[in-house]
């Protein structure tokens, strides 16, 4: 459950490549450049932070949290509070599981080769296929075509491939 009251205790600092990521989304997101964002360049913005569409409800909570008149939008300020706090509230392996379980679109519990290739084909297009296998490689310290989330997570919390 979401809390956009402002009030909520942080449990993790917010750091300045989140701060920036926050401003610069924030700015994708007013195209027109109009100081604020509407319900839809709500639903972008969090789609772009935190991976995932929000509810109509949550999208209400956030508009309502930061405006008596809801129909301006939210401010820059306001956004940045409320994304602030909900980032603060993240378990920080929630966001590996979420990563491991976009990878894992058949929920198998393990990657194989093919879920990867799938992954960087549409993260990074442009990156080779030797590239993609070697990471693969990597990753597959038992050789047996599959990177269990262990491995996974592994990598991602330590940014090495053992």
């Amino acid at each position: 459950m979401n809390d956009y009251s402002g009030t909520s205790l942080y449990r993790q600092t917010i750091s300045d490549e989140d701060e920036a990521r926050v401003l610069q989304i924030f700015k994708e997101c007013d195209s027109n450049q109009k100081g604020h964002l509407s319900k839809e360049d709500i639903k972008v913005a969090v789609l772009s932070i935190f991976g995932y569409k929000p509810s109509k409800y949550e999208v209400e909570q956030l508009m309502g949290a930061g405006k008596k008149d809801e129909r301006q939008g939210l401010n820059l300020e306001r956004f940045q509070s409320l994304m602030f706090a909900k980032l603060s509230l993240e378990d920080p392996d929630q966001e590996c599981r979420r990563i491991f379980n976009a990878f894992d679109i058949d929920c198998k519990g393990f990657l194989t080769l093919e879920d990867v290739k799938r992954a960087y084909q549409t993260t990074a297009p442009n990156l080779s296929e030797s590239a993609i296998i070697s990471c693969f490689q990597n990753l597959d310290k038992d050789r047996d075509g599959r990177i269990s989330y262990r491995d996974f997570e592994h990598c991602m919390k330590y940014n090495t491939f053992y």
